[in-house]
């Protein structure tokens, strides 16, 4: 199965330098056919040339960002020409000594000297002087932007409490998977394991394949929806399911994963990252409540009419006091099947989808709650990444009012 590192290309790796230099970057690329060194743009006075462009534009080429390069291209120059402008006003234009180290930091991501990395990009057709403007730009505007917003953009320690408490919850790495559940009996287990290792080569890769065997398959509620079970935290995935997870690129899908009475395949389709460092989940705590007459409409019955009776777990203790278990476990240590279901529930939700004892009792399962512990270092990088998202908020808004202000020709 092919793995995000397996499809890495030359200078990958480069493009989150460029994004943390110019504050936000996207850009593809034909050179310009005609009159390169005439003006494309005058933004106060000052020229931006065709030349400019289709360099910068090969540039972005080169470190594979996505897009209209060519119009990106324009913008970032126009919006370097009024930062220039505001460099010189208050004295923050980049120092030789600024610019030498980097585009030495800027190379080294690429494993390369920046006399590498200049010879590698020349090969490409791009100019020394383009790579060198470049990484200038950025480094004035990030010194105009720490003058002027950085004591406005400090982050508290209330805000850091409260951006940990919400990464906690519903923020923080989001991913969004989907599951094809199928029940197993010690009679077929070997059948239905060849079966699913059969079905993940044929429907790995395609969403709309996997979510159509799920329909036809699986047995998890998830299936009208083709298996989809949505975005849901990072943290609450089951540490072994989100080890094999997160190596995968968008489309692809797991070996079969044992689930104690069942067997499961997941889909990755998609996952959304944050600056922040995200509370680990070490340990869950949920209530088990074991009705007989399994998935019959009697022993449903009973498991919602208790649903209606009880908000929290500690409700358990005076409507049926002694008729239940509350488990606190290791997160890595809670059974397939539950730690499957209780992936679907926030806190005091409830299923009713597992079975016991051979289908004869209904387990009833409600999420009492997850444990979390911060990394060392947690909330520095935390207050990091606030900080960070906080000067680029007014980096925009900066922008905006330099072009809302600036005479900007477009030449013909």
């Amino acid at each position: 199965m092919t793995t995000r590192a397996d499809r890495s290309r030359p200078f990958t790796a480069l493009k989150a330098m460029a994004a943390a230099l110019v504050l936000g970057l996207a850009g593809s690329a034909p050179v310009l056919a005609q009159g390169l060194f005439s003006p494309a743009v005058t933004v106060n006075d000052r020229i931006v040339t065709n030349f400019e462009i289709a360099q910068r534009a090969r540039f972005l080429e080169v470190l594979n960002a996505p897009g209209d390069l060519v119009e990106q291209a324009r913008e970032d120059l126009v919006n370097e020409r009024l930062q220039q402008e505001v460099g010189e006003r208050y004295g923050m234009l980049a120092s030789v000594e600024q610019v030498e180290q980097g585009m030495t930091e800027f190379a080294a991501r690429a494993n390369m000297s920046v006399e590498a990395f200049l010879g590698a990009m020349q090969n490409e057709g791009v100019a020394p002087e383009t790579f060198r403007d470049f990484v200038a730009a950025g480094i004035t505007w990030r010194n105009i932007v720490q003058a002027r917003f950085g004591p406005r953009a400090q982050v508290s320690e209330e805000e850091i409490d409260r951006a940990l408490t919400l990464s906690g919850s519903d923020g923080g790495a989001q991913i969004n998977i989907a599951e094809l559940v199928v029940p197993i009996t010690p009679e077929n287990s070997e059948q239905i394991r060849t079966e699913m290792a059969r079905l993940v080569d044929e429907i790995d890769g395609s969403i709309g394949s996997f979510s159509q065997a799920a329909r036809s398959y699986s047995a998890a509620p998830s299936a009208q929806s083709g298996g989809g079970l949505g975005w849901r935290p990072l943290s609450s995935i089951p540490p072994q399911l989100r080890a094999m997870l997160l190596p995968m690129d968008v489309g692809d899908v797991t070996d079969p994963v044992p689930l104690g009475p069942a067997i499961a395949i997941f889909q990755m389709r998609g996952l959304d990252e944050t600056g922040f460092v995200e509370p680990v989940v070490t340990a869950v705590e949920y209530a088990q409540v074991l009705i007989p007459g399994g998935q019959s409409a009697e022993a449903l019955g009973e498991a919602a009419e208790l649903a209606d009776e009880i908000d929290t777990c500690d409700d358990l203790y005076g409507v049926r006091p002694g008729g239940f278990e509350i488990v606190t476990l290791p997160a890595g240590d809670v059974p397939g099947d539950i730690a499957l279901e209780l992936l679907r529930l926030d806190a005091n939700e409830i299923s009713t989808n597992l079975t016991r004892a051979d289908g004869t009792q209904l387990l009833f399962l409600m999420l009492c709650g997850r444990s979390t512990e911060l990394p060392e270092g947690g909330r520095d990088e935390v207050r990091a990444a606030l900080f960070q998202q906080r000067l680029e908020s007014y980096a925009a808004g900066y922008m905006a009012e330099l072009r809302a202000d600036a005479i900007i020709d477009e030449n013909p």
